[in-house]
């Protein structure tokens, strides 16, 4: 395989990540999973939440995909593209923990951006922590955030019709 072919693996495969992340976050943390995920909407003092052992399965995915792609782990049945993929999850995961977990959650370092696309990821999570409950809501992604005039739009629609309880004014 070639370096060109294993970086678009690898660089596509953390770009489908981004839809694998807004599904998950809102038919699976927001739906059954909120039980773990709860904690994550509500202030706390803790280093740590319940809502991090969702880590664990994006863990799992990559090493799982570390495996089928590589033959010294099961020999000539090993698929390479498999291992570039494992790359790609991992490289997502990264990504989400430095974005979703140190800028925004400022559980890392303490910077708040000004401008630019940093703001408005940090902007459009915020909305999403606007709701109460698992019900309603906006902006599910973590590296793809709308614009936050249009989110707060829709979070007003859905606190009018009765489909969302927002915990501050927006």
């Amino acid at each position: 395989m070639t370096w060109l072919s294993a970086t678009l693996i690898t660089l596509a495969t953390a770009a489908a990540m981004e839809f694998v992340a807004w599904f998950s976050h809102k038919y699976i943390m927001h739906g059954f999973g909120w039980a773990w995920h709860r904690d994550h909407h509500e202030p706390h003092d803790n280093k740590l939440e319940k809502n991090d052992l969702f880590g664990i399965f994006g863990a799992a995915l990559s090493i799982a995909l570390f495996t089928i792609g590589n033959p010294l782990v099961i020999g000539d049945a090993a698929w390479p593209p498999a291992f570039w993929m494992g790359v790609g999850v991992l490289l997502y995961g990264i990504i989400y923990t430095f974005i979703h977990d140190g800028l925004v959650h400022q559980r890392f370092f303490k910077w708040v951006p000004k401008r630019g696309y940093a703001k408005r990821l940090v902007q459009a999570h915020k909305l999403h922590h606007a709701t109460i409950g698992k019900e309603g809501g906006v902006s599910f992604g973590f590296m793809i955030a709308r614009s936050p005039a249009k989110l707060k739009a829709e979070l007003a629609a859905q606190r009018d019709s009765g489909k969302a309880r927002l915990r501050t004014k927006i």
